[in-house]
């Protein structure tokens, strides 16, 4: 099937409640039109818990185009103490 094939990591499955909600009713997989589509999917479900779309490796031997990983170090969902967003110097 053409488009691109994005297999959902254990680790994404852990962190985020939509991606291993997709998993236990629909697969492991998710096919897309294309790439831009599947980085928007983990774009809309990071609110979920942050994950991202990684491409395969050129030699990797699964038939999947990428991967939703967890992405642990992009929390969107602690917003920034107040007062220090910009804080000025003398």
């Amino acid at each position: 099937m053409p488009g691109y094939e994005v297999a959902i990591k254990p680790s994404a499955r852990r962190l985020n409640r939509v991606a291993g909600e997709w998993v236990g009713r629909r697969g492991g997989t998710r096919t897309f039109a294309e790439k831009a589509d599947a980085r928007a999917w983990a774009e809309d479900i990071s609110s979920a818990g942050p994950v991202r779309v990684q491409d395969a490796a050129p030699n990797d031997a699964s038939d999947v185009d990428g991967y939703l990983v967890a992405d642990p170090n992009r929390d969107r969902s602690t917003p920034e103490p107040a007062g220090t967003a910009s804080l000025e110097v003398d």
